[in-house]
């Protein structure tokens, strides 16, 4: 159909929209994707929808959950780093359903772009497919948008969506809890993916190519380190120790995530320097003069997932996860908050 009064005749391409690049991209990460790819996927990529049959379990109950990565992207987008993000994302989104003692069975993401670059893409996909193989979960589908106007140029935005399974009489939710329980904690990789705009407002104008002697690299590598995956040493431990309770420390720190999963009646009482704190959120905290209970609110502080177990397992719970620190313990509660953290 010719332009209305002579005028040139408009493209996708000329709005912004470049569908040969799109395609380009999906050449670039087909292999990383299959890669992924166990014998349940019965679809291959370029399709509607994604086919995945699982077995294995009694009475199977499914375990979802979706995120994003935050205002980390602003951290790689001035880094022009793209290969780690996708790791923080599927690591997040595992962490999460593993807290119910779900295991991950496929993944799918969704990338929006200011401008769609192919090799972009394919770094983003390639972190997403190099935790999911680490995991054993499918990447079995995503979306690429190019939406100019909505995103500027050099950026873009990233989520994902986890699918994950559990038997039934394996749930893992708290209601188990009892008092004298031990808490124990493993570490985190760095901040992970919160606190990002709290982070990025204290230390800015901080060079992030300049090494610091406290990281033993560049300020910027600190800050993209991946999330951590906690699903092999949980595992580990689910498999010989009565596990009672999980709790992801992302945002909300460990006062608000620790919370979700202790009954009432009774407390989480964590003791203050049973752990070691990495040296990025004292610089954090030093730098931008944040109290202590922010820091506990926004951040893991060194603390990445939180296992609840019976007394009797404590020789048991160290010598299968050496590296489990032994945290607090719950105690009983006539009311008021349900986690609390001593000097």
């Amino acid at each position: 159909m010719a332009g209305e009064g002579g005028s040139t005749p408009s493209s996708y391409r000329e709005a912004g929209v470049d569908i040969d690049a799109g395609n380009r991209a999906v050449d670039l990460i087909k292999d990383k994707v299959r890669s992924t790819f166990g014998p349940q996927v019965l679809t291959g990529i370029g399709g509607f929808g994604s086919l995945y049959v699982f077995g294995g379990y009694k009475v199977p109950v499914l375990v979802s959950s979706v995120d994003g990565v935050g205002t980390k992207l602003k951290i790689a987008f001035a880094m022009d780093r793209h290969n780690t993000i996708g790791m923080d994302l599927v690591n997040h989104c595992v962490n999460d359903i593993l807290t119910l003692g779900a295991s991950p069975l496929f993944f799918l993401d969704y990338i929006a772009m200011g401008k769609l670059a192919p090799e972009k893409v394919a770094d983003l996909v390639d972190g997403l497919a190099t935790a999911c193989r680490a995991a054993g979960c499918a990447l079995v589908g995503g979306e690429t948008a190019e939406m100019p106007g909505l995103y500027a140029k050099d950026e873009y935005d990233l989520a994902g969506f986890i699918v994950g399974a559990v038997e039934k009489s394996q749930i893992v939710d708290g209601s188990r809890i009892q008092v004298g329980d031990l808490i124990w904690g493993l570490p985190s990789s760095g901040l992970h993916t919160n606190g990002f705009s709290l982070v990025r407002r204290v230390l800015k104008g901080e060079p992030l190519g300049r090494r610091w002697q406290e990281f033993g690299r560049t300020l910027g590598e600190e800050l993209l380190e991946p999330h951590r995956c906690y699903l092999e040493p949980v595992r580990k431990l689910m498999a010989k120790v009565e596990v009672r309770g999980m709790a992801h420390i992302t945002g909300g720190g460990i006062p608000g995530n620790v919370a979700r999963i202790i009954p009432e009646g009774k407390k989480a009482l964590f003791q203050w320097g049973s752990w070691p704190v990495p040296p990025i959120f004292s610089l954090i905290q030093e730098r931008g003069k944040v109290d202590q209970g922010e820091m506990l609110r926004v951040f893991n502080v060194g603390i990445g997932y939180v296992l609840i177990c019976p007394p009797g397992h404590r020789d048991r719970v160290r010598r299968l996860v050496p590296e489990a620190q032994l945290v607090g313990e719950i105690v009983a509660s006539d009311g008021g908050e349900r986690v609390e953290v001593l000097d």
